[in-house]
Order: C-alpha cells, then structure tokens, then sequence
C-alpha cells in the first residue's frame, strides 16, 4: 500500500538529520583543536624557559654577583656569621614603654669614661641631653670642659673657646686616618647609630661587650686581635674595656661588667632613636583621638541614618473612577 506523502513529517525529518550532522561537525572540530596544544602549553616551551631562566641567574651572578647585594657567599661555617645573641627584656621594648633615664645617665658616664676614647657620637650635640639624663647647667658645664675651634675672627684667625649647648660632642681623633693609626689599621665606628647598624641591635651590643672568653684549644688568634664568640669570625680588633668596678656611679648602683653594659646599650639606643619616648607618647595620643572620633562617627550614622533606614514606604496608587 503506497504511502501518503506527509509535508510536516518531511520536515521534522530533515530538521533531525540537520541538528545531528551540525552536532557531529561541531564535535570533530573540538577534538581536532584539542589535539593540537599551542606551543607555549607544550613541555618543550616549560624546558627552554627554564633552561634560560637558570642560565640567566648563573651569567648574573658570575658577572655581577660581587656587586649585586642579593647575590652573597653563603658559608657553612657558623664562625663567619658569630654566635647569635640572646634576646633581653629591654625596659624600653614593649610597646607603651619608655627608656630608664637614670640608667641613661648612667650609660652616657660609661661612654664618656670608657668609650670615649675611642668611639665618636658625632649625631648627638649637649643638647640632645638636657631633660634625658641631666639638666641644662650640667649639660652646660660638661660642653665648657671642651675646647672648640671657631672662627675666624676679626683678624681671620681662627681660635679656641669652651664649648656651648649647641656643639657635638667631641670626637676622639680629628680624621679617620689618625684613628686607624692609633689602631693598628682598624676603625672604630661611630657609636651614633649602632644599635640600628648591627643585626640583633642592643641585643648584639650587650653580648659582644660580655661575651669576652679565652679561645678553643687548638683556636688560634693572631696577635693583635682578640676572641669574641659574637662577633663575625670571632676575631676582633676591640679589647674588653668593662670590668666589674671600672666606674663609679654616683647612684650607688653597683658597676658590675653586665650592668655597665646594659647601661651603655641603653644610652646607644637612647642615642640612635632620641625621638623613641616623645613617639609612643604621640602614638597613644593618636590611638586616643582616633578611637574617640570613630565612636563619635559610629554615633553620628546611626543618629542620621536610623530614621531614613527604619522608616516605611507605602505606595497609594491613585484612586480612579470610572
């Protein structure tokens, strides 16, 4: 029996055999562009890259690796890097903490009793002491014991006079090059900063000050040069200078070596930072401001706010009539 001919099934036949045809193309295309991965995706591009960027370090730090500050000879030799010190309980330390002040008197007749003769505190003037560890006529009376040069004067020489307020303290030697001769070739550093120069800061300072001990059997220190375990190479061109009874404080606190030590780093920390205590007391000042005006700000958004964020909108659609 012949079949009638049916347009609307006609043409959902062709519209199936269209979508799979369409269906079949799309995913042959897929997989073609899949099965080729794009150079920088391939395991030859991760290769080369890495080969140059391993060869560009090694022709870096052979041609540039003394100057670069980052490219630096590791030693696995612990006497190269010196014995870390310990960590102390600092009284200036802690976050809303000051300096001791009469251990900063202290620390500052150490340094010009004992340090003085050969470090420099060319940063601080006579000034930076008054109302830290003695009063203006003391300041003034130690600057008057030193003879400054000035000048010229009316006849364009120069000449000596006592010192004043505003001057530096005294250096001990008038250039570096008659420091290094009065020691054998070695500079003694300013003092100014040192606590901030030297990683560990007081820390450091306090333990290479007591940490002088005879060398290892079999350790051989050149003559010239002593023994310090702290110290990078644990040759050092410094003596020890504090022995217990060295000074004399006024105070009647007993100079022993560790507690002139522990005076003097805190005088060299007071002198690397002078502004420390007038900071944290700015700080706490801030934090009080800024915490007042927050609450207040706080206060302010709810007291305009509450009622534009409480309220309720009710939309009337006008009435008609018809």
């Amino acid at each position: 029996m012949a079949h009638l001919f049916n347009p609307a099934r006609a043409a959902l036949r062709s519209s199936v055999r269209g979508s799979i045809q369409s269906s079949v193309r799309h995913a042959s295309t897929q997989a073609g562009g899949a099965a080729k991965a794009p150079f920088f995706a391939s395991r030859t591009a991760a290769y080369g890259s890495t080969a140059l960027a391993v060869g560009t370090m090694a022709w870096y730090a052979q041609m540039y690796g003394n100057g670069l500050p980052f490219v630096q000879e590791a030693s696995a030799n612990m006497i190269d890097e010196g014995l870390h010190p310990a960590h102390y309980p600092w009284s200036h330390n802690g976050s809303f903490e000051t300096f001791d002040h009469a251990s900063i008197r202290r620390g500052y007749q150490v340094y010009r009793e004992v340090c003085a003769a050969c470090h420099s505190l060319d940063r601080i003037a006579w000034r930076n002491l008054v109302g830290v560890s003695h009063t203006v006529d003391e300041a003034k009376a130690m600057a008057e014991e030193v003879e400054y040069e000035d000048g010229p004067n009316d006849e364009g020489e120069m000449f000596q006079r006592p010192g004043k307020l505003a001057d530096h303290l005294p250096a001990p030697y008038p250039n570096s090059e008659a420091a290094r001769a009065a020691n054998n070739g070695g500079l003694p550093p300013d003092l100014s900063l040192i606590t901030k120069a030297r990683h560990g800061g007081g820390d450091y300072i306090f333990a290479l000050l007591t940490g002088y001990t005879d060398p290892p059997a079999g350790y051989e220190v050149p003559e010239g040069l002593n023994f310090n375990p702290y110290f990078p190479g644990t040759k050092i061109a410094m003596a020890r200078v504090l022995y217990d009874g060295l000074v004399e404080y006024p105070d009647g606190t007993p100079a022993t070596t560790s507690q002139m030590a522990k005076d003097v780093v805190t005088f060299l920390s007071w002198a690397s930072e002078p502004e420390h205590d007038q900071r944290k007391k700015m700080g706490v000042q801030a934090l009080a401001i800024i915490s007042t005006l927050f609450a207040m700000s706080i206060w302010v958004k709810r007291f305009k706010w509450s009622s534009v964020k409480s309220r309720k909108l009710i939309y009337n659609p006008p009435v008609t009539h018809n």
